[in-house]
C-alpha cells in the first residue's frame, strides 16, 4: 500500500482533475464528513468499490431541506450508496438522557444540525424526489441501517418500528462487514438477471431486501408478524421477544438461515452475514490507498472525531464478548478476523511517510485490542455457540497473545516510531489467562499513554451475568497487577474504567453496590453512561420485553426518568450536586446505613439548603467548568481532596491506597515482590428466577 495521492471526488469537477472521469459508477451519500481513511465508513467502503474498478464518488453531509446537494454528481450507473455515518443519527444528536450534544464530532467545527434525524430515510426520500422514475437502485449501509434490518425497538419514541428498508423504500440493506456483500452486488449488477436489471441481488449473504413471497427460499426461518410485535402489551411483547430470538439464532455465518418477517402482504428477508473475513481478505482491505486525511474542501476546520483517531491503526475486527449491550457481533461477527503482521507493520511504514505525522501511533488495536491473532482451536464453523468469554473463557478459544505482543515489538521499533499506544481498551479476563502471560507487562510498559481504557461496567454479579461480562474479582486482579506493572516500569499510569447505570437487571441496591466498591476502592469513574438500548442488541431486547429471549429469565429494567437519575447519581456520591438524589436512592434502597459521617458512609445527612439543585439540567461533575455552584452553595466546596475526585488537585496512583510497592525495579531501591490483596471481596450472587413463555 501507499498513501493516495488524491481523496475520492466530491465533485465532477475534480473527479475530471484528478482521475479523468466524466461520471460515476457509484455514489455514495453520508451524513459524516468524508474523511478519506480506514477507520471512516464512506472512505474504507469508497476505496474498496474503486478497487472493484469503479468510479465512486461522494456526497458528505447533503443539505437535506431540498434536492440540490443529491444532485450535483449526476446520476451513477449503477448505485447511490446511502449510509448516516459513522453513528446513529439520533445518537449523534442526543444524549441518552434527551439532552441535545454540544457537538457532532464528524462534522467540521463540531457544529450541530448537519443531518436529519434517521438520515438514511431522509436522503433516500430526497433521492426518490431528485431522480423520480429514473431513479438508479438505492443501498442503505452503515450502523443506523444495520441495527434496523428487523422489527426494532426505538428508544426515542418508546415504540417497536418496522424495519428501515420499508421506511426507506430502497432496494437492499448491507449490514455486517459490507465488502464480500458489495463485491458480489457489483458482480450481479455488471450481470444482470431479469427484465429489472436487479434480479441477481436476491440471496446475498449479508443483506436484506423485500420480497412479495418467501416459497422459493430454501430453509427459510419466519418469525412472528409485524402485527404480531408491534403492540405495546405483553402479547406484543413477547411475540417480540421470540422474533429476537429466531434472528439471534441465526445470525450466523455457518448455521444460520434466513430470516423472513410479514409486513402486510411483503416479506423482509435478511440472509446470513457474510463469511468471517480471512487474514487475505483483510489485508487485502486495508491495503488499499488512503490520503489519511479529511478531504480538502475542508480546509483547516477541525473534526474531532479525526483528531482523535488520524493516527491510528485498526489490526483486526470481530469480538468474542458478544456483551448484551453491544452491537460490534452483529457488525462484525463473534470471531475475530486478524490482518497478518506485515500487512499492518507496512501501513505504519506508509503513515511514517505523511509530513502531518509526528511518530505517535494513537492506537494499535480493534474492538478489542488484546484479540488480535487469537482464534478458535477448532473453528467456528463446527460451534453454534457464541459464549466464547462468557460465564469463563472457552477451552477452545486459543487466547496466545504470542501474535499481538510481536506486533506491539515491531511496532514501536519501526523507524520513525515513538510511541505505539494502545487506546481501544483491552479485555482484561483474556490479559490474566495462561495465553496472556507478559501481556500486562509489556503493554504498561511500552504501550499506555498515561491513561488505559477498561470497562468492567459494574461489580454486581447479577448485573454482569445479564451483561455477560467477567467478574469483579477479576477484574480487581487485573487492577493489582497492572499497578504492580507501572510499578515496576517506574511509570505513573492510570486506568480510566467505563461504568454503565440502567442496563437490564440492574436495580438500585446494585448501584448502591457499585458505589461501595467505588468508595472501599478509591475509584472516581470518569467515563460512565446511562444504558442506551440499542436496536437488534440483546440489552434492547431486555429493555423492551422484560425477558431474556434466550434464557427466559424475567429481567427487572429501570425506565422511568426517576429510576434512571438515581442510579446514575450513585457515580457521583462524593458531588454535594448529586447528594440530595443519592439520599433519595439509598433511602428507597432501604441503605440509610450509608447516610451519615460515619467511615462507610457515601453521603452526609441533609444541612443547608435542602432541594437544591440536583441532577436535571447538570453535566456529569467531570464534564462541569471550574466554578459550577454546588448544591452548597460555592463552586465545589465541601468535598474532600482525598485524592481521588474528579476535583482532586493531586490524584493518587491505585497502589498508593492499596499497599502496593511504590519503591522497587524503576521505583527507587527495595520492593516487595509479594501483591498484598485487597480486603473488600465481592458478594457472591446468582440470576434471577426463570419464567417459561408459552
Amino acid at each position: 500500500m501507499a498513501l493516495a495521492k488524491y481523496p475520492l471526488p466530491m465533485s465532477l469537477e475534480e473527479a475530471r482533475r484528478n482521475y479523468g472521469w466524466n461520471e460515476f459508477d457509484v455514489i455514495l451519500v453520508s451524513g459524516d464528513a468524508y474523511i478519506d481513511h480506514p477507520a471512516f465508513g464512506a472512505g474504507i467502503i469508497g476505496r474498496w468499490l474503486e478497487h472493484l474498478g469503479l468510479r465512486v464518488g461522494i456526497i458528505a453531509q447533503p443539505d437535506w431541506k431540498n434536492t440540490d446537494d443529491f444532485k450535483k454528481l449526476g446520476r451513477p450507473k449503477l448505485f447511490f450508496g446511502v449510509t448516516a455515518g459513522n453513528l446513529d443519527s439520533q445518537l449523534a444528536r442526543l444524549t441518552v438522557m434527551r439532552r441535545p450534544r454540544r457537538e457532532d464530532h464528524y462534522t467540521p467545527g463540531g457544529v450541530m444540525g448537519k443531518r436529519p434525524d434517521m438520515a438514511t430515510v431522509v436522503y433516500c426520500q430526497r433521492l426518490r424526489e431528485a431522480f423520480k422514475q429514473d431513479c438508479p437502485p438505492l443501498i442503505i449501509g452503515g450502523v443506523e441501517a444495520s441495527l434496523r434490518r428487523l422489527s426494532y425497538y426505538d428508544y426515542w419514541s418508546d415504540k417497536v418500528k418496522r424495519p428501515i428498508l420499508l421506511d426507506c423504500k430502497a432496494d437492499m440493506l448491507i449490514f455486517g462487514q459490507a465488502e464480500q456483500a458489495l463485491k458480489s452486488i457489483v458482480e450481479a449488477m455488471l450481470n444482470p438477471v431479469g427484465e429489472d436489471g436487479v434480479g441477481g441481488l436476491d440471496g446475498i449473504p449479508g443483506t436484506s431486501i423485500m420480497r412479495k413471497g418467501i416459497g422459493d427460499i430454501e430453509k427459510v426461518v419466519e418469525t412472528p408478524t409485524w402485527d404480531e410485535v408491534s403492540p405495546d402489551t405483553d402479547a406484543g411483547r413477547e411475540r417480540f421477544a421470540w422474533m429476537f430470538r429466531k434472528y439471534h439464532l441465526n445470525c450466523d455465518p455457518y448455521f444460520g438461515k434466513p430470516v423472513a418477517q410479514k409486513h402486510g402482504d411483503r416479506y423482509i428477508v435478511v440472509y446470513p452475514p457474510t463469511a468471517t473475513l480471512t487474514t487475505q481478505q483483510m489485508d487485502e482491505i486495508y491495503g488499499l490507498p488512503f490520503t489519511r486525511h479529511p478531504h480538502p474542501s475542508y480546509g483547516s476546520a477541525r473534526i474531532p472525531c479525526y483528531e482523535m483517531i488520524k493516527d491510528s491503526i485498526t489490526t483486526h475486527r470481530g469480538c468474542y464478548a458478544d456483551c448484551s449491550f453491544c452491537a460490534i457481533t452483529y457488525h462484525q461477527g463473534v470471531m475475530v478476523s486478524s490482518r497478518s503482521k506485515e500487512n499492518v507493520l507496512k501501513e505504519i511504514e506508509d503513515m511514517t511517510t505523511d509530513p502531518a505525522f509526528r511518530g505517535t501511533i494513537s492506537d494499535l488495536g480493534g474492538p478489542t485490542a488484546n484479540m488480535y491473532g487469537t482464534h478458535c482451536k477448532i473453528g467456528r464453523y463446527r460451534c453454534h455457540a457464541r459464549n466464547c468469554l462468557t460465564p469463563t473463557i472457552c477451552e477452545h478459544l486459543n487466547t496466545d497473545h504470542g501474535d499481538v505482543l510481536n506486533l506491539m515489538k515491531d511496532a514501536r521499533k519501526m523507524p520513525g516510531v515513538k510511541h505505539a499506544f494502545i487506546q481501544s481498551g483491552i479485555r482484561f479476563d483474556l490479559a490474566l489467562s495462561d495465553g496472556g502471560r507478559d501481556y500486562i507487562d509489556q503493554l504498561t510498559k511500552y504501550h499506555v499513554s498515561g491513561r488505559l481504557k477498561i470497562a468492567p461496567e459494574h461489580v454486581s454479579p447479577e448485573v454482569l451475568h445479564h451483561m455477560k461480562k467477567p467478574s469483579a474479582d477479576q477484574y480487581k486482579e487485573f487492577l493489582q497487577k497492572y499497578a504492580k506493572a507501572s510499578c515496576s516500569a517506574g511509570k505513573d499510569q492510570y486506568t480510566v474504567q467505563y461504568f454503565i447505570s440502567g442496563h437490564p437487571g440492574s436495580k438500585l441496591e446494585h448501584m448502591v453496590e457499585l458505589a461501595e466498591f467505588l468508595k472501599n476502592e478509591h475509584m472516581a469513574p470518569e467515563q460512565v453512561q446511562d444504558f442506551y438500548p440499542a436496536p437488534l442488541t440483546l440489552g434492547m431486547a431486555m429493555w423492551h420485553c422484560g425477558v431474556n429471549p434466550l434464557t427466559n429469565e424475567i429481567i427487572y429494567v429501570a425506565k422511568t426518568p426517576r429510576e434512571k437519575r438515581l442510579q446514575r447519581a450513585m457515580f457521583f456520591f462524593r458531588d454535594p450536586d448529586y447528594h440530595d438524589d443519592v439520599r433519595e436512592a439509598l433511602r428507597e434502597a432501604h441503605r440509610e446505613d450509608l447516610i451519615g459521617n460515619g467511615p462507610n458512609c457515601l453521603v452526609p445527612a441533609e444541612r443547608g439548603r435542602k432541594g437544591a439543585n440536583s441532577y436535571p439540567g447538570k453535566a456529569p461533575p467531570h464534564l462541569r467548568g471550574v466554578g459550577t455552584q454546588s448544591a452548597w452553595g460555592s463552586p465545589n466546596k465541601g468535598r474532600p481532596d482525598d485524592g481521588w475526585g474528579p476535583n482532586a488537585k493531586k490524584k493518587k496512583r491505585y497502589e498508593e491506597d492499596h499497599g502496593m510497592p511504590t519503591t522497587g525495579a524503576g521505583c527507587g531501591s527495595g520492593g516487595s515482590k509479594k501483591v498484598p490483596q485487597l480486603q473488600h471481596a465481592m458478594p457472591d450472587g446468582e440470576g434471577g428466577a426463570l419464567q417459561w413463555m408459552s
